[in-house]
């Protein structure tokens, strides 16, 4: 599981540093502003219908994780609360019999 996120990590990272790549270009080059934005425009569009799998399967696994991530922590919380409520019921009767002790 570890290998699988830094996997979805690593080609994360590699696709923003590829936009990120173009964009500079794009905006660096020697070329009037409507030209370059257009080239960005169609290079953006480009990119994104060539890797669109991929960043639908990054994006299917991320939720998923975080899914996950939610269940497990609202399994915690629940634990933690029936403790919480277990341990008071525990000091009232403990408190209830001290006081027919008295």
């Amino acid at each position: 599981m570890c290998k699988e996120k830094t996997s979805i990590g690593f080609g994360v990272g590699l696709i923003a540093g590829v936009v990120g790549g173009i964009i500079a270009g794009v905006l660096l080059a020697p070329k009037s502003g409507e030209e370059s934005r257009e080239k960005l425009k169609n290079a953006v569009c480009e990119l994104a219908e060539k890797h669109s799998p991929s960043i639908q399967d990054a994006k299917k696994k991320a939720f998923e994780s975080i899914d996950l991530l939610r269940y497990k922590l609202e399994r915690q919380y629940k634990k933690f609360n029936n403790m919480l409520k277990s341990k008071k019921m525990q000091r009232a009767k403990e408190l209830e019999g001290q006081a027919y002790h008295v």
